[in-house]
């Protein structure tokens, strides 16, 4: 389906209504109508090559750390519930309850996660900000993923793995923000690689975690998981948001 829906947008959509050979002088001069003055004549700048964005070391390691998030945070999304009432032997009506937590975790965690990279960014600049929240975020997914695994009461073990995913998407604003901060006006280009990461991710964890699972046990296969998100840490200490694509055009140092 993606196939699909990419090869649609290839041949259907453009970058500017004048380009389309479906709009109408009538729709491009309504549209021109409403442009303020002052950008009518503004040229879109180019976007950075794709040897240029694969040359980049930093958007390649923020790739692999978003790599490691979709791999755990897809293990929620495909497999939880049946960990919680098949292996943890909840029944219909906790596993409702314990499976939902993850969820929870990842609906305050995400904008909370942005909140303080803002506050850090203001205060320390984008390497503490951004690059630090990412960093606490994927450790404290390892550590409580690691700790949920080892717990005996399914429940606790619940509340252990909620709050690793919660944990993890503190750092979730934070990939978005330094492909922004990286790539400039080629972030459409370096987010959509990015988020390739974590989508390839997400197909890998759907058939690997029930293969571990079976060969190794369910525990395997969640300490698979956190070594993927310590992996994910380390991803984000080689990563600099200050440094620009074009390395002609760096950010501003901060104070």
């Amino acid at each position: 389906m993606g196939i699909v829906m990419a090869l649609g947008w290839y041949l259907l959509a453009r970058d500017t209504p004048q380009r389309h050979p479906w709009a109408t002088k009538k729709e491009i001069d309504h549209i021109e109508a409403g442009i303020p003055a002052g950008a009518r004549d503004a040229t879109p700048g180019k976007a950075a090559s794709w040897g240029t964005i694969f040359a980049n070391k930093h958007i390649l390691f923020v790739t692999l750390s978003y790599f490691a998030f979709g791999y755990t945070a897809w293990i929620f999304f495909t497999w939880f519930y049946k960990y919680l009432t098949d292996v943890r032997g909840l029944d219909l009506k906790a596993s409702a309850f314990y499976s939902m937590l993850p969820f929870l975790g990842m609906t305050l965690c995400s904008p909370l996660g942005g909140w303080i990279a803002d506050v850090l960014t203001k205060r320390f600049g984008r390497r503490v900000g951004r690059c630090g929240i990412g960093v606490a975020g994927m450790v404290g997914a390892a550590v409580f993923i690691t700790l949920g695994t080892q717990a005996a009461s399914a429940r606790l073990a619940s509340i252990f793995l909620a709050l690793g995913i919660g944990s993890q998407y503190l750092a979730l604003s934070s990939y978005w923000a330094v492909t922004a901060d990286i790539a400039g006006r080629s972030a459409g280009s370096v987010s959509g690689l990015m988020n390739m990461g974590n989508q390839i991710a997400g197909a890998i964890t759907a058939i690997l975690t029930p293969w571990i699972a079976q060969k190794f046990g369910w525990t395997a296969s969640f300490l698979v998981a956190a070594g993927f998100c310590a992996m994910g840490a380390l991803a984000w200490l080689l990563v600099n948001p200050n440094v620009r694509l074009e390395p002609e055009r760096e950010l501003a140092p901060e104070a």
